[in-house]
């Protein structure tokens, strides 16, 4: 297996259509298949251990990523976001390499030890000198294709490690070969260092639809892009549906042209996905749940379940909106207790998955794959009596009152069952007495207004005493990353204070 199986199947199926791009700077898959052997002549003959790529999306994007696995040398994609001692440390853990880069960090990368930098532009023109590659790419299916730094919303980021048997497993597992029409184009707006993009990039080239690519987010933006290029896909993170909506309201637009959108790489509040389901009637909706170590997605809430959960009476059917769909075909999912065993329908505990996409495994850390091929997440969830999987979080982010561990997930969604809450968050605070007490981090619906002692009473209301919240603080936003990570030790450090252990 090889991920560059997938390109060699699209150039050989529909090598006229447009790959990626648009006027001067569109590639073809021919195009995109030759230009990855050129790349990968480069690669080879520098001799390095790794190609790394510290850029926005373009053009340039697949064709690294192909040519360093043609080359059998590992593709890292890193965030060009992160401040530079972040940046460089990450870059000194693939040296020997040589780098991709967006102009403003060529100097940067170029700079340390062992890693030879080049911009876009440069690698692009230098690909007209290169000889196509005549080596065979490697069939081995263990070799490392993908090396993707995880967001590290806490501590250092790990390497997670993405083999060809990985990925192509995915492909093949989820995505139907040339199951794109001609006119089918999408739109890419997540970055390349995330597995969602790297997999949004492998799916449209087996299915054989054209790539829009908007390297930075604007919501005005991503609307215009749509309607011009007539997208008809698109992916996104909640934190940029939830713009795209304000926006497509407050412009009174639609997309005519859209025909499905999916969302994932954070939890997504109810009343955005119920806004956008009602913005955009003729589009299909699918929740997407995966994680970097899985190579992407395990689960599907589909766009059936999307509108039977919307148009429903039944609070339990209704409650599926909020769940992340049923297991792929090819995926298993378990919810297991604290000593891994599995626990029944309705139980929570810990999110477990299986299956042959799953990598599971960190450079340097070695694989977390249990005996029998299981991953543990680190998400917390449940499955209810007919298969769908509820994520409520990380497991990381339980809040432990009186010794008591309670999710932050099942706070949020009653809070943000009330119509004035559009968005919220449940945080731990130091408390002398319990440990821990919780506070709720609340975002009001737009010109909405609604009394803490209101969600308060809501949730005890819904839930058991533990698990009503001492404090109800209101803020504009949430702060998100730029991948849709709630950044909850942000609010903690922030509403720290609430927790004066006096209570």
């Amino acid at each position: 297996m090889n991920i560059m199986m997938l390109l060699e199947m699209a150039s050989s199926g529909f090598g006229d259509r447009v790959a990626i791009g648009t006027g001067d700077d569109a590639l073809t898959y021919q195009e995109l298949f030759d230009n990855a052997g050129r790349a990968a002549t480069r690669f080879a003959e520098s001799g390095v251990d790794h190609v790394g790529l510290i850029d926005i999306s373009s053009p340039a994007l697949p064709v690294v990523l192909f040519g360093a696995g043609w080359a059998g040398v590992p593709y890292v994609p890193m965030n060009y976001r992160l401040d530079t001692g972040t940046l460089l440390g990450l870059a000194e853990r693939i040296s020997p390499a040589t780098a991709v880069c967006h102009p403003d960090q060529v100097a940067l990368a170029d700079g340390i030890d062992g890693i030879s930098a080049e911009t876009r532009t440069d690698f692009v023109a230098g690909l007209a000198d290169a000889e196509p590659y005549h080596e065979a790419w490697g069939m081995d299916g263990e070799d490392i294709a993908v090396l993707l730094f995880t967001s590290g919303t806490t501590g250092e980021p790990k390497a997670a490690v993405l083999r060809h048997k990985h990925l192509v497993s995915y492909i093949l597992g989820s995505v139907e070969f040339m199951g794109a029409g001609e006119d089918e184009a999408i739109l890419v707006s997540v970055p390349p260092y995330h597995v969602a993009g790297l997999a949004s990039l492998l799916s449209s080239i087996f299915a054989g639809r054209r790539i829009v690519q908007l390297p930075q987010f604007d919501a005005d933006a991503w609307i215009d892009l749509a309607i011009a290029e007539q997208v008809t896909n698109a992916m996104v993170v909640p934190t940029m549906l939830s713009r795209v909506v304000d926006r497509l309201d407050e412009r009174r637009l639609s997309i005519p042209s859209l025909r499905a959108l999916s969302y994932g790489g954070g939890k997504m509040p109810l009343p955005i996905i119920e806004r956008a389901l009602e913005l955009l009637p003729g589009t299909n909706f699918v929740n997407a749940y995966g994680l970097t170590e899985t190579s992407s997605t395990l689960a599907l809430l589909g766009p059936d379940d999307h509108r039977t959960a919307l148009a429903s009476d039944d609070p339990e059917v209704r409650a599926r909106l909020g769940s992340v769909g049923r297991p792929l075909p090819s995926v298993e999912i378990s919810i297991r207790d604290d000593r891994g065993n599995e626990v029944p329908a309705g139980g929570h505990g810990e999110v477990w998955a299986r299956g042959e996409q799953i990598s599971g495994e960190y450079v340097g850390k070695g694989s977390r794959l249990t005996a029998d091929g299981w991953f543990p997440t680190n998400d917390g969830g449940w499955i209810d009596a007919e298969g769908y999987v509820f994520v409520t979080g990380r497991m990381d982010d339980v809040i432990i009152r009186g010794g008591e561990n309670i999710s932050p997930g099942e706070i949020e969604d009653v809070i943000t069952s009330h119509p004035a809450v559009m968005d919220a968050a449940a945080i731990g605070v130091a408390d002398q007495q319990w440990g821990e007490v919780i506070a709720v981090v609340a975002v009001p619906d737009h010109g909405a207004t609604v009394e803490a002692d209101v969600l308060i009473d809501l949730v005890r209301s819904q839930l058991r005493g533990s698990k009503v919240p001492e404090h109800v603080v209101f803020r504009d936003e949430l702060p998100y990353n730029e991948t849709g990570k709630l950044l909850r030790r942000v609010l903690r450090d922030e509403y720290a204070h609430l927790g004066d252990g006096s209570s």
